[in-house]
C-alpha cells in the first residue's frame, strides 16, 4: 500500500485533538529526542492552529502547529512514518492555509538536521545557528 495515499492531513484543534497531538509529540520529542515535558508543552497549544496526519486506521502519525504570527513549530512525524512524504503533506497543508489566511511569510526554527527538508519546501535560512532543547537549530522563513 502507498503510505502517502493512506495518510490524510487535517486541521485539528487542541480542544478536540490534544490526546492525538500529544501522543505524537511525546513519542518524537520527549521519548526519542529527550526534550523535557516543560519545554515541549509550553502552554501555547491552546492558542495555535494544529494539523494532524492520520493513517487509514485513524492513528496519528504526524503533527505540527502554527502560532498566530505565522511561526510553525512542533513539526513531528513518528519514526516509522518518516521519509514517506507525511511531513511534506503536513507542511503543504500549513502553507496552503497560510496563503488562504493571507500571511505574507512563515517562519520556523528548524533542527539543523531538518534544514534540507524545509529547503526543499522553499524555506531559506537566516541568522546564526542556535541551541534549543540541547539541539542545534537555524531560523528559516518562507515568503508567501
Amino acid at each position: 500500500m502507498d503510505t502517502l495515499k493512506s495518510v490524510k492531513v487535517r486541521l485539528a484543534t487542541w480542544g478536540q485533538d490534544a490526546e492525538l497531538i500529544k501522543a505524537v509529540r511525546l513519542a518524537v520529542f520527549v521519548d526519542e529526542q529527550q526534550v523535557s515535558l516543560d519545554l515541549e508543552f509550553d502552554g501555547l497549544d491552546e492558542h495555535c492552529m494544529h494539523w494532524l496526519a492520520l493513517n487509514a486506521a485513524g492513528d496519528a502519525v504526524g503533527t505540527a502547529r502554527m502560532l498566530a504570527g505565522g511561526h510553525i513549530g512542533r513539526m513531528a512525524v513518528l519514526a516509522a512514518n518518516r521519509h514517506q512524504g507525511v511531513g511534506n503533506q503536513i507542511m503543504k497543508n500549513i502553507i496552503s492555509k497560510a496563503k488562504e489566511t493571507e500571511f505574507k511569510r512563515l517562519h520556523l526554527h528548524a533542527q539543523v538536521t531538518a534544514k534540507p527538508f524545509y529547503t526543499r519546501l522553499g524555506f531559506t535560512e537566516y541568522g546564526e545557528q542556535f541551541m534549543d532543547a540541547d539541539m542545534v537549530h537555524i531560523a528559516m522563513e518562507l515568503a508567501l
